[in-house]
């Protein structure tokens, strides 16, 4: 698999979930306890150092209040 992780898509993901739970005006120990986590994974999905697959992303997307596809869309466009 190639490695995604510190690419410049993987981070545009990462800041557009940061972004949106904070808009959201959630703590990582609160959306964590929302995706049945602990607070260590929200962190882990922060700071890069995990991958966030598509069942994941959609789960998030529903959460925080956002629209998965035209978040795709605008991360499609994010060249590495």
């Amino acid at each position: 698999m190639v490695d995604t992780l510190g690419t410049d898509r993987h981070k545009a993901l990462i800041a557009l979930l940061i972004r949106e739970r904070e808009a959201a005006k959630l703590t990582q120990v609160e959306l964590a306890k929302k995706l049945g986590q602990y607070q260590s994974f929200v962190a882990r999905l922060e700071s890069g150092q995990r991958r966030v697959d598509v069942v994941e992303f959609i789960k998030l997307a529903e959460i925080l209040g956002f629209d998965a596809s035209l978040a795709i869309e605008k991360l499609s466009e994010v060249r590495d």
